[in-house]
């Protein structure tokens, strides 16, 4: 099994696998650029979103600065907007279905680490050169018609239902089902999300 593999499976892999760092250094590479790009340069972010993501529907906007890991875990359906600030650390899929709201400065983890530093650290490499702490993954998927408000996070294996808002500033560790609005640290659902009750003190 490759280090990919092991990562993708959520095992504990090596992050300085040589491949595993190319698609790194390749993915900082693209974000650099598109984060520098003209603003109305369109066909260009185009063109690099098309090369980062590992797959997207009609209608991505992406305002920069955006930052991934790998770029090639994340996945978005048709019409999704992400706001500017935004990090993505896609050591494992991350996907994202159609309508997304994201807000500025909204992080979304795959990937965490032992607890003891014991298990995060082997020994030290005899020709003192740098060592990756071990890692393990778990994917994060978000359904249709979600709004995430500014600042939240969501942590590694937590699924987001259809319809949900996620209230800003919240620390998502646990599913939330669909068709709830949610929010907190850590977040929890405060009350279903139906058509016409939008209450402004609620939302973020």
């Amino acid at each position: 099994m490759t280090e990919r593999e092991k990562m993708l499976a959520g095992l504990l892999y090596d992050r300085g696998e040589p491949e595993l760092l190319d698609q790194w250094h390749r993915a900082k590479d693209l974000v650099r650029d598109y984060n520098r790009l003209d603003s109305r340069d369109l066909a260009e972010k185009d063109r690099i979103l098309s090369r980062l993501l590992g797959g997207r529907g009609r209608n991505l906007w992406i305002t920069p600065p955006f930052y991934v890991d790998y770029g090639c875990n994340i996945f978005f359906g048709d019409n999704c907007e992400v706001n500017l600030n935004c990090v993505f650390l896609d050591d494992n899929r991350i996907t994202v279905g159609d309508n997304a709201l994201i807000a500025p400065g909204v992080q979304i983890y795959t990937a965490f680490h032992p607890a003891h530093p014991r298990d995060r650290f082997g020994p030290p490499r005899e020709d003192g050169s740098f060592s990756f702490c071990k890692t393990l993954t778990a994917p994060v998927t978000i359904g249709d018609n979600v709004w995430i408000g500014g600042g939240a996070v969501i942590l590694p294996g937590v699924s987001i239902g259809d319809n949900v808002v996620i209230g800003a500033g919240s620390v998502v560790t646990k599913d939330i089902p669909s068709d709830t609005i949610a929010c907190g640290n850590p977040c929890r659902v405060v009350r279903e999300n139906r058509p016409g009750e939008a209450d402004k003190e609620e939302l973020p």
